[in-house]
Formats: C-alpha cells, sequence, structure tokens
C-alpha cells in the first residue's frame, strides 16, 4: 500500500515519478476543470444569480492556472528529490479546488434536482475525467474525489433527492475506485520503465568496460544498415575514424573492391540476408576485406526496437579472428596435405576415393584407384641419405602432378608409396595408359645435388565398382596388384585379378606354416658343389635352403624366401643353416670349405657377429673353411653397419663372397671398401657369353681382370652346357657352379660325392 496506494512513505524515485507525470498532464487537467465550471454556471446562476455564478466561475478559473503553474513546475521531479513542502501545497491547491466545488453544491441543493440533468451529467463527466487525469497522484486524485463526493451527495440528501444521492455515492465511489486501479497501472509501468532503463544503461557500462577490456568490439546499424555510434575500437578494426565511419553502410565498409564489382564473398552475403531479413546470429564467420587484405571476423548480432515496437536495426558483438583462422586453417592443411610434397595425403585421399565410387554408382560410371611404388629408392635414401630421398620424393611429385587431368588426384600414402584417384573411368584403357605414363616419366634419371639418379616405379590398379564397392576393399585390391608388380620385378604395371587374392591368401598360409618349419624340423639344406675352373676338382660346397612343408610339399625358395625376408624369419632360419651347414662341412676333408648365404636382414641384425662365432665354436669347423655369399642389398640398407659386420667375421678368417654381381648397381665402391674373397657372376653373363654377346663378353673380362688385381677369385654361376664351360675357361674365370657339375643334393649325397672322387684321385 506505500508503493501503489496514498498511504505511508513512497521512495523519493517513485514520488518524481508521479509529480513528473503530473506535470506532463497538467494543461489537459486545466482545460477539463474549467471546462467542467461552464455546465455548472447553468444551473447555479438561477439559484445565485448571474454575478455570484460568474464570481464563482472565476474563482474556478483563477485556481485552475494555479494550479497548472504549480504542476508545471514538476517537470524535473525525476531528476530530483521532491520536498515534502511541494507536496503539501499541491494537495492543499486540489482540496482547495475541491472545496470551490463543494461551496455551491452544499448551498444550493435544489439547483442539483431540479431537471438540470444534461448539464450536470457533462459537469460530472468532466469532473471524472479531471480526477482520473489527476490519478497520477493517488492522494490529489482522492482528496478531491473525497470533498466533491461528499459535498454532491450531501446536497442531494438535503434536497430530498433519495436517487440521485445514491447515484451521486456511487459515482464518486466509482470515481475513486478507477483513479486508484488507474494510478496503480500507471505505477507499475513506470516502474518498469524506469528498472528497464536502469538496466540498459547498466548493459551499456558493461559493453562499455567490456569493450575497454578485451579484443572484441561492439558494433550497431540502423534500419537501414548504416553504422551508428561507432565505438573506437569498432573503428580500429575498420580501419577508420570513429567519425567517418559513422552513418556508411556496414556492407560498403567490410566488402572492399568487392562492393564495386559485385562479386562479395559467400560469407558477406549470408550476412545481408540476415541483416535484410532481421534474424538474429551467433558466431558467423564473416570474410571482410580492410585495408586491401583479407581478414576473418566473427560477429553475432540481435535486432532492435525502439520503445512503440519498431524496428531500429542491429546491435552485437564482433570480433577479429584472422589469426585463429589461419591457424585452423594451417592445421587442416597439415591433417590433409603431405608437408614434403604438398600432396593430398593418406586422409584426403581416402576420401576422394569414397567420393569417386559414391558418384560411380549413382551414375553407372567408373573409377580406378591405382598404387605406386618406387623402385630402388630404398637403396638411394639409405646409400646418399635420408634429405637426398625427400628432394628425390618432391621430383617425383611434381612428375606426378603433370600428369593429372581434370578428375584425377594423386597424392602420397607414406614412404614411397604414392597414388592416383581417378574420378572418371569411362575408356578401358584410360587406367592403364594413366599406369604406363606414371611407370615412363617416373623412371626418367633425377638430378638431385649432382647426383644422376635412376629409380623406377611399380603400379596395381582396382576399378570400382567393378572391383569393389567400398573405399577399404578397392585399396586393399589396388595394393595386392602392386603386390604382384613387385613380386614380378617392378617396373610394371597389374591390374588386379579376384585370383590375387588366392594369391595372397596363399602367401598367408605360407606365413604361417614357415613360423613352425623350424619347430616340426621341416628346413633342410642341399649342397651344390663348386669345382675349379682347369682341374673340375670339387673346392667347396654352396649349401642352399630347402623347405619340405608337411601341408603344402616342396616349397621354392624363390616362394618362401621373400616370405622370410619381409617377416625377418630370415634370422632365425639363416642361423639354423649357419649351424647346420658348419656342422655337416666339420665332417668334410679338411681341404673342403662350405659357402652359406646371409642375408641383409641377418647382417644388420646385431648379434650376427656371435651368431657365427657361436656355429664355428660348436661345430669345431675352422673359420677359414666357411665362406659367407652376401649380395650388394646389404650395403643399401645400411651400408656402414653392414660393413662392420663384415670386418669383424674377416678378422675371424672366414672368407666373403659377393653373389650376383653385375645385376644391380655393382659400385666398384663396394670392393674398395671390403675385403671380399670371391666374386660371383651372375648366370645371365655366363649364358651371354655362350652365345658370344659383346657386352656380356667385356663384362666377364672386365670383372676378371679386376678380380686378379685385387687378388679375389671368380666363380661362374649357372653353367649347365659344355659350350659355356669351354668359354668361361677362356675368360680366365677360377671357379665354376651349374648343374653341369651337380645340382643341390642331400648331405649324404655331398659326402659320397667327396668320398668317390677322393677314392679317383688315389686310384
Amino acid at each position: 500500500m506505500s508503493v501503489f496506494g496514498f498511504g505511508g512513505a513512497q521512495p523519493p524515485k517513485l514520488v518524481g515519478l508521479q509529480y513528473a507525470a503530473l506535470a506532463r498532464s497538467a494543461t489537459l487537467r486545466f482545460g477539463v476543470f474549467v471546462g467542467a465550471a461552464i455546465p455548472a454556471i447553468t444551473f447555479w446562476e438561477d439559484s445565485a444569480g448571474i454575478w455570484l455564478a460568474g464570481g464563482w466561475f472565476g474563482l474556478v478559473f483563477m485556481l485552475a492556472a494555479a494550479l497548472l503553474r504549480l504542476e508545471r513546475g514538476f517537470i524535473d521531479a525525476e531528476r530530483r528529490t521532491l520536498s515534502k513542502e511541494e507536496q503539501r501545497t499541491h494537495i492543499a491547491t486540489v482540496g482547495l479546488a475541491g472545496m470551490l466545488w463543494a461551496g455551491p453544491m452544499l448551498a444550493f441543493p435544489d439547483a442539483m434536482a431540479s431537471g438540470n440533468a444534461p448539464q450536470y451529467a457533462v459537469m460530472a463527466l468532466l469532473i471524472g475525467v479531471f480526477v482520473l487525469a489527476l490519478s497520477v497522484v493517488p492522494r490529489a486524485a482522492l482528496t478531491f474525489v473525497g470533498i466533491f463526493g461528499v459535498a454532491g451527495t450531501t446536497a442531494m440528501a438535503l434536497a430530498g433527492d433519495i436517487s440521485g444521492t445514491i447515484a451521486e455515492l456511487a459515482y464518486s465511489l466509482v470515481v475513486a475506485a478507477g483513479a486508484m486501479s488507474l494510478s496503480r497501472l500507471y505505477l507499475r509501468l513506470r516502474l518498469t520503465e524506469a528498472n528497464l532503463a536502469e538496466k540498459q544503461e547498466t548493459v551499456s557500462l558493461l559493453l562499455h568496460e567490456f569493450e575497454e577490456n578485451s579484443a572484441d568490439w561492439l558494433w550497431q546499424v540502423d534500419a537501414s544498415r548504416r553504422v551508428r555510434g561507432v565505438s573506437p575500437r569498432f573503428a580500429h578494426a575498420l580501419m577508420m575514424e570513429p567519425r567517418e565511419a559513422d552513418g556508411q553502410p556496414l556492407l560498403r565498409l567490410i566488402a572492399g573492391e568487392g562492393w564495386e564489382s559485385g562479386a562479395l564473398p559467400s560469407s558477406l552475403r549470408d550476412l545481408a540476408e540476415r541483416l535484410k531479413r532481421r534474424e538474429s546470429f551467433s558466431n558467423m564467420m564473416v570474410r571482410v576485406s580492410m585495408g586491401g587484405r583479407t581478414r576473418w571476423w566473427e560477429l553475432s548480432g540481435t535486432p532492435k526496437h525502439d520503445e512503440h515496437g519498431q524496428f531500429s536495426g542491429f546491435r552485437g558483438v564482433g570480433s577479429d579472428v584472422t589469426e585463429q583462422r589461419e591457424s585452423a586453417e594451417k592445421i587442416a592443411q597439415l591433417a590433409r596435405y603431405d608437408q614434403l610434397t604438398g600432396l593430398p595425403n593418406r586422409m584426403m585421399l581416402t576420401e576422394a576415393l569414397g567420393t569417386a565410387l559414391q558418384r560411380a554408382e549413382q551414375w553407372r560410371t567408373r573409377c580406378a584407384f591405382l598404387m605406386i611404388d618406387l623402385d630402388r629408392f630404398k637403396a638411394v635414401n639409405d646409400t646418399l641419405g635420408h634429405q637426398i630421398g625427400d628432394k628425390l620424393l618432391a621430383q617425383v611429385s611434381r612428375r606426378l602432378r603433370v600428369l593429372m587431368g581434370q578428375h584425377d588426384t594423386c597424392g602420397r600414402l607414406g614412404g614411397d608409396e604414392f597414388a592416383v584417384v581417378m574420378a572418371d573411368v569411362n575408356d578401358r584403357e584410360a587406367v592403364d595408359r594413366m599406369a604406363h605414363a606414371i611407370i615412363d616419366v617416373l623412371s626418367k634419371p633425377y638430378d638431385v645435388d649432382h647426383h644422376t639418379l635412376y629409380v623406377g616405379a611399380s603400379v596395381g590398379s582396382a576399378v570400382g565398382p567393378r572391383d569393389a564397392r567400398t573405399v577399404e576393399t578397392l585399396m586393399r585390391n589396388a595394393d595386392l596388384a602392386l603386390y604382384r608388380s613387385k613380386d614380378e620385378g617392378g617396373g610394371s604395371h597389374f591390374a588386379y585379378e579376384p585370383q590375387m587374392h588366392a594369391h595372397a591368401e596363399e602367401r598367408r598360409k605360407l606365413e604361417f606354416a614357415l613360423r613352425h618349419a623350424l619347430e616340426r624340423d621341416e628346413l633342410e639344406l642341399a649342397y651344390q658343389p663348386v669345382v675349379d675352373a682347369e682341374t673340375e676338382e670339387v673346392l667347396s660346397f654352396e649349401a642352399l635352403m630347402r623347405w619340405n612343408s608337411a601341408e603344402f610339399g616342396r616349397v621354392s625358395p624363390a616362394k618362401f624366401i621373400p616370405i622370410a625376408e619381409d617377416t625377418r624369419l630370415i634370422v632365425p632360419i639363416g642361423e639354423w643353416a649357419l649351424r647346420r651347414a658348419c656342422d655337416e662341412a666339420a665332417r668334410w676333408p679338411s681341404n673342403i670349405r662350405v659357402a652359406v648365404n646371409v642375408s641383409a636382414e641377418q647382417m644388420l641384425d646385431a648379434n650376427f657377429a656371435s651368431t657365427v662365432v657361436s656355429a664355428l665354436a660348436s661345430s669345431g669347423l675352422a673359420p677359414e673353411r666357411l665362406e659367407l655369399e652376401v649380395t650388394e642389398s646389404i650395403f643399401l640398407r645400411d651400408g656402414g653397419a653392414a660393413q662392420n659386420t663384415l670386418n669383424q667375421i674377416q678378422t675371424l678368417g672366414c672368407g666373403i663372397a659377393l653373389d650376383d654381381f653385375g645385376t644391380g648397381y655393382s659400385s666398384l665402391g663396394y670392393l674398395r671398401n671390403n675385403r671380399f674373397t670371391t666374386i660371383k657372376i651372375d648366370r645371365s653373363f655366363v649364358t651371354g657369353a655362350a652365345k658370344d654377346s659383346p657386352e656380356s663378353l667385356a663384362i666377364i673380362r672386365a670383372v676378371v681382370a679386376m678380380c686378379d688385381a685385387l687378388g679375389m677369385e671368380t666363380t661362374a654361376e649357372g653353367v649347365e652346357s659344355e659350350r659355356e664351360l669351354e668359354r668361361i675357361r677362356q675368360l680366365g674365370c677360377t671357379k665354376i657352379q651349374g648343374f653341369l657339375f651337380g645340382r643341390p643334393m642331400g648331405a649324404l649325397e655331398a659326402s659320397a660325392l667327396l668320398e668317390s672322387r677322393t677314392e679317383r684321385r688315389i686310384a
């Protein structure tokens, strides 16, 4: 009641709101108050006389003017504290106005009941309007209506008009209740407005503080989308002074050159559409142009409305997120592109293949996936270092890019493996043409840091959805085709065929069986004799691995040796072969040596030299009777480690033979840095020499001359005919190995051969 009624103390702010509103409607009350006196004169002049009625009207006018002047003085009541004296003066003036009306009604009661109903009704209506207009200050309204109502009711009673008395009383009560109701409604409205204004002021202060103490800034535009109230921080983001930016269209300020050309980025078009539709938006990424540079802003905005509910523009917050955006783009680049070559990585290739497969299914076309593996790259990487290898890969990527068509994507899977996604393959020969183009262009020489390098490429391909309907399966099938290409020696293209699965499954089963071959005693050694080129006496045997599987029968070394090397099973299998060969050779005559093949995986094993020592010690074989055969591949893996291991073995007194010389890189550096005892000439040169091939003859002569100069022996491999034997002897090879003098045989047969040769020599 103390707030919305007229009793008790009221807050100064509330009193100020009441009297300020009273001041704004003072002129209305003046007119109504004076207007109500005009019909009153018509029924009071008969009883009081024209002069007395006129004098009363004059008093009404003067009092109304005094009240108008008094109330206009309250116009600033909202901004100051209204004194008690001012409030009492106003209430007293209103009370005086009520008594001015009460006097004639009590003095001339018969005039009110003498048939002047129309005039009285007009007067009562205007008085009611006056009271209601005064209701913003409920004490004043109730003071006036109380005096007026009591006087009117009493006058009607004195005149003996019972119905008039009741009507006057009811009228007074209704007007009083209406005044109180309007007063409460008005005060609630004003309090709400005041609270809202206070909150807006608080928010404005907070926003100002927010802008001052953060990297973000506030922005606002009017209904025409022109910036208004440009803050210093927003002006800084616009690279303008606040006064320069104020009133200009927001889109023009941030569109740069695109505003004139109409070439706006999609994000700016989205922003314009939201502003046009007057929709709120949050954290919208917008590409803007500031000072000729592209920037990224994150904007949030909300429509604002005036006190009449009319749209008046947008207000929001923004921040420059260019650095964060660039960082995110860089992270995305790192996640989707190979950093060495700049090509798409495995993730992006997988996505591209998925899209290509989906389109192929939808439009009933074809796509293809080509897997590419560089031949001999590992040799370059291991001998010249990773820096040269990386530069070589960068050149490979540039060559691949040149070959790509509009619907093709090339990328790097990792290491020296690349891939191509062909999204539109309508021509059945297109995949084969692309594969051979890749092989041709990648096989051309490379110039890297003054090194001329030669690497080739093997390609395996699979076509979707013919060969597979999922990305994983299509990639796996292309990998199977690539494996077939590598298995065939590289430098070729193989397309996927269903039987490749059978081959892969067979390889998997062979690998599983090979893991148990040692424990099942399925491995054995065969020995092939090596004879003196002139006397044809047996000088040594080469121990050759054989596998007689309980599940697969006799398995070719060409099948299981690569599996053993890929899985590193060659290390325990090679150790078994070394120990078994030493044990067998220890039973032979002391002048017969044994040669055991050693793979690169074994040479890189840190315990290999110790294994050789252990095998010699346990068998009792003299070190000089053991010869280890290696290929140049051991130097391509880790030349330094391989040479260190060879030096340890040679220190023991064992011989080292270089196998298949002339078929690979055949660097003379191998011969300079390692003291080989024997150089083995590959069968391909032996066959060529027998056919009088100038190249083969020249190579064999050069190798023999070199070995003679370096104190090494030469062994010609694969001699199978008298013609080949004759030619090899003419060329000066010191030792011969081949079917002409014996096929690989078991340990018992080898012993028997040695015994028979000994008996013939004795005889």
